[in-house]
């Protein structure tokens, strides 16, 4: 099975509270010293469900990201995780594109790559938490497709999946091609081996433009960032005193009856 994972640089959602810094000018968020980009962690879990595949029934995985220079320490990631190969598609003319435009990107440079049998992504990005670009592929390549899905196994020609809903989930096959999108309960990314690491070392990963795919991105479509800002809360504490627990309880609900909660 020829697999594809799409993955995406983001800032370390571990970042303690304390550290977590906005430049509201800038509308930006501003790294701690030290903490580097990662790895979105939905995009992990798309990369150890196609690692298990490809241990399970043999095959090849392509890790597949766009995104700036920094971006690259995650290709090298992944392949240190067990990833055959990476491709990076990088082009300043795309920078902050909207989720539509990078829907575009992704799937021109998957048609470059060539022959394949499953797209793998994360259910959505930590930063963004939009969950548009993995089924906006799917669309532009005609792919049938699933989200956000749990277990995956090959089942005949195709998959059976577990697909996530209110209240449980549903299982559905689809055929190959196909793209899925995977939520964490498919299974924790695991630690890249230092085989792995002196591998991810040495990679040669290319490196692509919006031009080598064929993409005209001169009027390509743009995220705008109206405001971006730490939100405050206040919290405010009124003690109910009274002698006994129903005197507390008629107070506590005449209080709320004043403020209108009930």
């Amino acid at each position: 099975m020829k697999i594809i994972v799409t993955v995406k640089q983001v800032p370390d959602p571990d970042i303690p509270p304390t550290h977590f810094k906005v430049d509201e000018g800038a509308r930006k968020v501003v790294p701690p010293a030290g903490v580097a980009p990662v790895m979105n962690g939905y995009d992990g879990n798309a990369l150890e469900a196609a690692l298990r595949l490809k241990e399970n029934h043999g095959g090849t995985v392509t890790v597949l990201t766009v995104g700036g220079a920094e971006a690259r320490d995650t290709l090298k990631r992944a392949i240190a995780m067990g990833a055959d190969s990476a491709v990076h598609v990088n082009d300043p003319a795309l920078a902050d594109s909207d989720s539509a435009t990078t829907a575009s990107v992704l799937a021109a440079a998957i048609k470059k790559i060539g022959e394949f049998d499953l797209v793998l992504s994360g259910r959505q990005a930590s930063d963004t938490d939009a969950g548009q670009v993995p089924l906006g592929v799917a669309e532009i390549l005609g792919l049938p497709s699933a989200a956000p899905v749990v277990s995956i196994e090959p089942a005949g020609d195709g998959l059976k999946v577990h697909r996530m809903i209110e209240d449980g989930y549903q299982v559905v096959e689809i055929g190959l091609p196909a793209l899925v999108a995977v939520s964490s309960e498919i299974g924790e990314p695991r630690y890249p081996p230092l085989r792995g690491i002196m591998a991810a070392g040495r990679a040669q990963i290319p490196v692509w433009t919006a031009a080598d795919l064929g993409v005209d991105v001169s009027g390509a479509r743009r995220s705008t960032l109206r405001r971006l800002y730490v939100e405050q809360r206040e919290a405010q504490v009124d003690l109910i005193e009274a002698d006994t627990p129903e005197e507390a309880g008629i107070a506590l609900a005449n209080r709320l009856r004043e403020a209108k909660l009930i």
